[in-house]
Order: structure tokens, then C-alpha cells, then sequence
């Protein structure tokens, strides 16, 4: 009894001590502290606080389970980890943090880092549908919630916002972006940050975010995985950059670096990108971090000849965190002993890393996210589950609405559901929701039969993600003949897209293309609901099927978001963030290409009836089946003639252009406006069109808005051929539609840079 006592009594301690912590008082500045306790450093610990390992995982597939362990204890007590990462739990990270402060010499609390990606417990849409919302506040929001619960379960660094422009969707991480769109992507990648930090580090319900993959990962080529990026500083500059500066504007603590190499040279070791444009341009000073072993991949690439050398290119290059990799704890006491390493580089990042421990208020109080109350009560609640719920509505995007099959009215009677996403629980969370888990999440038939009211729905699964069997075709065309409308779920599973993901083929997986060919027989009407991390090749389904939606992976609510927008309890405005192809040969795709010499501006025709020498292909038109910022809505959108305030504006000036909106049809809805510039000629050649604005609104039915957009010379800015950053004077073109394709356009001119 006395043995039971004391174990109640030590259980009652531990817990107490992991929520109920009192903050020390107010010390001295940060850089006194940080400096006092460099001194007191051994090299070895220094170097200990530049290494992350991962903890001990159980992998159920799509999701990632933490394995309460003693591994790291020793190495924990001796100072040689910095943090862990893709664990949880406030009791055992408590327990963790206990061991680093009070074991240790000398008592540096842990990082705890995660891959949150697109939520926790509650899992959101993916970025990539997320971003179809061209909605900051709501994805911002999903940033907060995905913060508020991973904090709660003793995760206090995400790996996360992934930030890089995709044009290639056979590229599998195409999920976890924004999409092709610099400006887009840069506006998003700074609302991803302001969800995740709020405005205090210290406050335990914020995180720090870590924005990746510096850079230019989302560009390798022919769109596999890790591959090699090759490519100009202008594009780098103009593309593939903005995003990263606008994360660290809005204050990304941290950064990671990426696994390819760019222009010959790996980017963790890359000085040209992590200390002339990161640490001297951008004046970053936080941490960086780098990715999984791709400080020891450097020997792989062959630009290091042994783990050593690479443990010291990576360090002099900026790159202050190995994960995963141990070459900083094996090589560089060694390496500064030897005099190889300057000690003074390793101070610099040992550092930035203790600062950002102090900002996440970790040596005031080590168990800040170790609140075991706070962990029952703030994951799953009915508020987060609410907020996912919105951002999979505004998620979607309405491709294709022939008829006007949607939305479902109360004269449908049977419903056949059909396809291996329909009664699919495992895949509604999508890549990287390593923390969901599927049992929470709602199926599309779940969804479907609690909207249906009275409707009998019926379920056959046709086929499976994996195999060609056709096996189960009959059943499912029996289904669809007994059905007044067929709602036909399709695309690809979780894992067939995000890291380690590249698809050569971006069709439908399997035989489902065949299945709904079937279907599509029977003659009954038919709606296809099309789950993807990326954009697909769906040329046959615009062809034959009226109605095509584009639904990602939704997450926690997705039966329940997909049912809302099918019964029109809610109109979809989503928009395209990324060009969907009429053939995967059109990769890499996008929208704001640059024209050519011998430029393709017809109607494709059949081989042979037009003049050849043109840039163009023989069997399919160049264009965009879908293109950039389209989407459709069951209401209707009128423009009016666009107007400018003037034709020619200076330097100092503003140039305001304004269109009157109205919605046309008999549906509220809502209606993503947007603004597109053209640089006729410039030092370097510019692209055919530019997102410089967009504003999205809400509209009754037959409501009319004027809707203003601003420019000024920052707007008209780019990287020009003696590598500065500014405007040339010149002649522009405007133009402002609901997508990329379909706009109006004004003519303008730039007389003078000068303010």
C-alpha cells in the first residue's frame, strides 16, 4: 500500500511539474543570456544543439503513430540532440523535456518538431486545396487551428508552410504547395506563417513555423522527386523566390533547405542561396534547417567527397541544423579542432538555434506544451472541426456543369455512388496527415446519406485504386441503372501523391477511366467528384461527363463539404491554383509563360491544314484544359468594360482600374476577380500575363458591385537584365476576368520610374 502511495504520489508530481510550471522572472536580454551560455558550452555541446532526430515511429500507412520510448534518453542527458520531431503527446514530451533540463549540465530544453502540414487531429484540406479557395483568411485560420492542437500536443516547430512553385504536376509534393502562381503563392505563404506564429512565439497555442524548400525544389526536372533543378537567375528571382521572401517577411522563425541541387551545387551547401541571397540580401537571421539527411546526400550528389567535407560545406554555407543526418555530431568537434572549421561559424549557428529556443519562451518554462488539460480539450473540437469544414467547401472548384446536374434537387430520388473514393475513409485526410486518423474522418457516403433527405443511396465500389480488375464493373452499372443521378468518386489514394510520389502518368489510377466509361453508358446522368493532389489529365471525362468537380483531399469533413456543395446547401467558388492539361506531354504547364519568336496563337486543327513552323504540338492545342484561376459556380458572372483612371501614369503615380461585377444568375455565390498585367517590352523578355491582384466577393442573386483595383510601379517591378529589381518604362496591357483565359484587356503606359 505505502509502494502504491508513493507511485500515486510521483504520478501526481510529474504531472503537476509538466502543467503547472512557474515562469522565471524576468532575466536579462536574450543576447546575454544566449552569449552567458555559449561560454559555458563544450564543442561537443555546441555541436549537440545543431542535431534533430526523428523519434520513434509506427507507420499504419497514411498515418504516423508515436512510440513512447527511452531510445533517446542518454543522448538526451548528454546534450548531443537539439530536438525530435513527428512525435507527440504533452505528457511524454513533458517527460522528454524533464530529462533535458533537469539531466543535462546544462539544462537546454528541447525543440519539437512535426510535419503539420495541413492540420493535426483535425486535418484540413491539402495546401493545394486549400489554396483553390484564394481565401487568406480562411487558410490562415486553418494555420491557427492546426497550431492551437499540435501545441496542445507538445509540438511546439512545424516543417511547414511548403512554399515551392509547382508548374509540373507529375512532381507528387504538387499536394502540399500553392501552385504555379508567384504572387499567389507568396500572398498564401505569408497567411500559412501568420496562422502558425500568431503574434508571440512564447504564447503556447503558437508555433514556430519553418517555411521549405529553399529552394527551387518544386522545379525538378521532369518532375521527379529529389531530381536536379537547372535554371536562370532571372526565373529564380522572379519565381521560385517570392514566396520564401514573403514567408521570412511575415516572419518565418525558420527555414529548411531543400534536397536538389540547383545549377550544380546541392542547396544546403549552396552559398550562392543560403548566405548571398538568404543571410546577406534578405538579412535572414533565424535558423535553418535541413532536410532528411540531405546534408550527407551531398556525397551522393557528388559535390562532396565524404560526409566530413559535407558536414563543413553545409555548416560555412548557413545551414545550422542536420537532421538526421549526425555528420555535425561526428565531424565538426574534429573539424574545429583540425582548424578546418572556423569555431566562430559553429558559435553563429548554435546561436540562432538558442534564440529561437528563447522565443518559444523554452527556458522560461520547458513544459509549455506540456499541458495534459489542454491536450483532452483542444484537439477535435467542435470549433476546429467547423473551421476544416468551411475550408473544404471553399476548397473546391466547379470544372464542368452541363446542364446544371448540380445541385442535387429534392425530385432526385436514388443515388448510386460509385467508385473507390466513396465509402473511402483511409483517403479523405491526403498526404501528409501523419496525425489524423481515418476513423474520424467522413466518407463521401457518409456525407451523401446525411444531405440526402429521404433520397435512397446506394453504394458500389466499381474498382479499386491499385489494381485492373474489373471484377466489381457489373455491380456498379447495375447501381447506376437503378439511379435518377450518379455520383462517381474518383482519383487518387493518399499515398499515390506528396513526397516520393512523381507519376508519369497523371490520369486516373487504375481502371477507372474504363469504369467510368461504363457507367457513362447507361445514359444517366452523372457527377464526377475527382480527389488529387495535383492536377490531372481528364480530357475524356470534359468530353462525355456534364458535371466535374474537383475535390482534392478534403480531410476531417470531407463527406460532409462534398454533400453541402452537392445539395446546394453551398454554391463552390473555389479556383484553380494550378493549369489542369489536356495531355500529360504538355508538362510543365502554366500560365504565365513567356512568348516566342514564332509564338502559336490559333485554333489547333488537324495536322497538315495549318503552317507548321509555329511553337505548338500537331496533336493536341497548347492550352490549358482547365487553366489557371478557373472555376465555375451554379450562379453566373457579367463584366462590365473595365476602365482606367488614366492611360499613362509616372513613377510617382497610381494607376486604378475599375469593372463593375454582377451576378446574373439565381444563386448567391461568390465570385474570385482577377487582375493580370503584360509588360510588352521589356530588358528581359516578360511573361504573357501576370497575377498582380484579385479580390474575391460575395454577390445576392442579380447584385451589382463596381470592384477597384490599385497599381502602382512596386506592382510593374521585375528582375531586369543588369540583375536590379524595378520597373522600365514602356507600354503595358491590363486585364481582369474570373480566370487567366477569359479576361478584358486595356492598354497603359509607364512614362518614368522616377518618384
Amino acid at each position: 500500500m505505502k509502494r502504491f502511495s508513493a507511485s500515486c504520489l510521483l504520478l501526481f508530481l510529474t504531472i503537476f511539474s509538466f502543467t503547472s510550471f512557474t515562469p522565471a522572472p524576468q532575466k536579462a536580454p536574450i543576447e546575454k543570456r544566449i552569449e552567458d551560455l555559449l561560454a559555458k558550452m563544450t564543442l561537443e555541446e555546441k555541436v549537440g544543439q545543431l542535431n534533430f532526430v526523428v523519434g520513434e515511429l509506427f507507420n499504419t500507412g497514411p498515418t504516423v503513430r508515436t512510440t513512447e520510448s527511452n531510445k533517446f534518453d542518454e543522448a538526451i542527458k548528454k546534450g548531443q540532440i537539439t530536438g525530435m520531431f513527428n512525435i507527440h503527446g504533452a505528457a511524454y514530451i513533458g517527460k522528454l523535456q524533464r530529462l533535458a533540463v533537469k539531466e543535462s549540465r546544462l539544462g537546454i530544453p528541447l525543440l519539437i518538431g512535426a510535419d503539420i502540414i495541413h492540420g493535426f487531429k483535425t486535418v484540413f484540406p491539402i495546401p493545394l486545396g486549400e489554396s483553390a479557395s484564394w481565401d487568406l483568411a480562411a487558410i490562415e485560420n486553418g494555420a491557427r487551428v492546426a497550431a492551437i492542437e499540435s501545441t496542445a500536443g507538445g509540438i511546439n516547430l512545424t516543417f511547414a508552410p511548403m512554399v515551392d512553385i509547382t508548374r509540373d504536376s507529375r512532381w507528387g509534393r504538387t499536394a502540399e504547395g500553392a501552385g504555379e502562381d508567384p504572387y499567389l503563392g507568396s500572398l498564401i505563404a505569408a497567411a500559412r506563417v501568420k496562422g502558425f506564429q500568431g503574434k508571440d512565439l512564447a504564447d503556447p497555442r503558437t508555433m514556430a513555423a519553418c517555411v521549405k524548400h529553399f529552394v527551387a525544389y518544386g522545379a525538378a526536372e521532369a518532375g521527379r522527386d529529389y531530381n536536379t533543378t537547372d535554371m536562370s537567375e532571372y526565373v529564380l528571382r522572379d519565381v521560385y523566390l517570392p514566396p520564401f521572401k514573403a514567408a521570412l517577411d511575415a516572419g518565418s522563425a525558420t527555414i529548411m533547405s531543400a534536397f536538389n541541387e540547383l545549377n550544380g551545387v546541392p542547396a544546403t551547401g549552396n552559398m550562392f542561396t543560403m548566405d548571398q541571397i538568404l543571410r546577406k540580401e534578405w538579412g535572414f537571421k533565424g535558423a535553418v534547417i535541413s532536410d532528411w539527411q540531405n546534408i550527407t546526400e551531398m556525397v551522393n550528389h557528388g559535390y562532396s567527397k565524404d560526409h566530413a567535407q559535407a558536414a563543413e560545406q553545409a555548416l560555412r554555407a548557413g545551414t545550422d541544423v542536420d537532421m538526421m543526418g549526425e555528420a555535425y555530431l561526428k565531424y565538426v568537434p574534429e573539424l574545429v579542432r583540425s582548424g578546418k572549421l572556423d569555431q566562430k561559424i559553429l558559435d553563429e549557428s548554435v546561436r540562432r538555434v538558442l534564440w529561437l529556443k528563447f522565443k518559444l519562451g523554452l527556458f522560461d518554462n520547458p513544459y509549455l506544451y506540456s499541458d495534459v488539460k489542454r491536450e483532452k480539450k483542444e484537439i477535435r473540437s467542435k470549433e476546429n472541426l467547423a473551421a476544416a469544414f468551411d475550408m473544404a467547401r471553399k476548397s473546391m472548384v466547379l470544372l464542368k456543369n452541363q446542364g446544371n446536374v448540380l445541385p442535387l434537387t429534392v425530385s432526385i430520388k436514388r443515388i448510386a455512388v460509385i467508385g473507390p473514393l466513396g465509402n473511402n475513409k483511409a483517403d479523405m485526410n491526403g498526404t501528409w496527415s501523419f496525425f489524423g486518423e481515418e476513423q474520424h474522418a467522413v466518407s463521401f457516403l457518409e456525407g451523401i446519406k446525411k444531405y440526402a433527405k429521404g433520397a435512397e443511396v446506394t453504394f458500389a465500389e466499381g474498382c479499386d485504386l491499385y489494381t485492373n480488375s474489373t471484377d466489381k464493373f457489373a455491380a456498379a452499372v447495375a447501381a447506376a441503372r437503378n439511379a435518377d443521378v450518379v455520383i462517381m468518386a474518383l482519383g487518387e489514394s493518399a499515398v499515390m501523391n506528396g513526397e516520393g510520389a512523381s507519376r508519369a502518368d497523371i490520369g486516373l489510377p487504375g481502371v477507372q477511366l474504363d469504369l467510368v466509361k461504363e457507367i457513362h453508358k447507361t445514359g444517366k446522368p452523372i457527377v464526377a467528384l475527382v480527389s488529387s493532389g495535383r492536377a490531372l489529365e481528364l480530357s475524356w471525362l470534359d468530353q462525355n461527363i456534364p458535371t466535374i468537380m474537383a475535390t482534392w483531399s478534403l480531410g476531417s469533413e470531407a463527406g460532409n463539404a462534398v454533400a453541402s456543395v452537392l445539395f446546394g446547401e453551398y454554391n463552390p467558388a473555389g479556383k484553380l491554383p494550378i493549369s489542369f492539361p489536356r495531355h500529360v506531354g504538355q508538362m510543365p504547364l502554366y500560365y504565365n509563360i513567356k512568348n516566342t519568336g514564332r509564338m502559336y496563337e490559333g485554333t489547333h486543327s488537324e495536322p497538315g491544314s495549318e503552317r507548321v513552323y509555329r511553337s505548338r504540338y500537331r496533336d493536341v492545342p497548347n492550352t490549358a484544359l482547365y487553366p489557371f484561376g478557373f472555376g465555375l459556380s451554379y450562379t453566373t458572372f457579367a463584366y462590365g468594360q473595365p476602365k482606367l483612371n488614366k492611360s499613362s501614369i509616372a513613377g510617382n503615380e497610381n494607376l486604378v482600374l475599375t469593372v463593375e461585377v454582377t451576378n446574373t444568375g439565381k444563386y448567391a455565390g461568390e465570385e474570385v476577380v482577377q487582375l493580370y498585367i503584360q509588360d510588352l517590352v521589356g530588358s528581359t523578355a516578360r511573361p504573357i500575363k501576370q497575377l498582380k491582384k484579385f479580390q474575391k466577393l460575395s454577390f445576392a442573386p442579380g447584385e451589382k458591385k463596381t470592384v477597384t483595383f490599385t497599381l502602382n510601379t512596386t506592382d510593374l517591378s521585375f528582375w531586369r537584365q543588369d540583375m536590379t529589381f524595378g520597373a522600365e518604362p514602356g507600354d503595358f496591357k491590363i486585364m481582369v476576368g474570373g480566370n487567366s483565359r477569359d479576361v478584358q484587356t486595356l492598354p497603359f503606359t509607364l512614362t518614368s520610374t522616377s518618384i
